[in-house]
């Protein structure tokens, strides 16, 4: 009996417990946003997509001059190899090997270029898309805001993508400065920094390697 009155008690105890908890946990907020769409959506990186789109443009055409010179040699020395001196045709290879080095180097550049110019526009975008996310959330007293790409489900309504993108819009800042010097922190983001709160380019380090504005 005094077995049962102690476990009473103290079932008792834990389920008060368990009830003052409750309300600590229902007032905890969430949100996520799709740092990709908001990447693909905003106006600079709308802008920054068409400035790439146009680098690749330009340096496919140069590639494609080449690699058509190229092949035009390949062409000549199959069909004509034959008929040229033996001075002449070790030229004609001399050239072509040199034409395919040329072309095999300069794509192997382009290719780089383009992904150092990618990973370049990307990080600095999504730098002030952090800083957005941050500042919405501080303001709105989001108790966690996570990247849609890190989570198995998320409701509709805690998405807050599309007023990131407003926000980030309505700042007509130049890429990469939301934040730079805390001038375009909020007080509440300055108070976060003193009490240990994680930067911004925390999140923007790791949203930029999972994003990309060649998408």
């Amino acid at each position: 009996m005094r077995q049962r009155l102690f476990f009473g008690a103290l079932m008792g105890a834990m389920l008060a417990l368990m009830s003052a908890a409750t309300p600590a946990r229902a007032e905890m907020k969430f949100a996520f946003v799709d740092v990709q769409r908001a990447l693909n959506e905003c106006d600079a990186g709308k802008k920054a997509k068409a400035e790439f789109q146009g680098r690749v443009t330009s340096l496919e055409g140069r590639l494609q001059r080449q690699q058509n010179e190229v092949q035009a040699l390949k062409d000549e020395i199959e069909k004509k190899g034959m008929l040229m001196t033996e001075n002449e045709r070790q030229s004609k290879q001399d050239a072509y090997v040199a034409k395919l080095k040329n072309f095999e180097r300069d794509y192997k550049d382009s290719k780089d270029e383009l992904q150092a110019k990618d990973n370049e526009m990307t990080a600095k975008i999504v730098h002030d898309l952090a800083q957005i996310i941050r500042s919405l959330g501080e303001r709105d007293g989001y108790t966690m805001v996570m990247e849609k790409g890190s989570i198995l489900w998320g409701a509709p309504g805690i998405d807050i993508t599309d007023q990131v993108i407003r926000n980030y819009n309505a700042t007509h800042v130049q890429v990469g400065t939301l934040g730079d010097g805390g001038a375009g922190m909020s007080r509440a983001s300055a108070r976060a920094e003193q009490a240990g709160a994680p930067e911004p380019s925390d999140f923007g380090s790791g949203a930029a390697r999972r994003s990309t504005i060649s998408k």
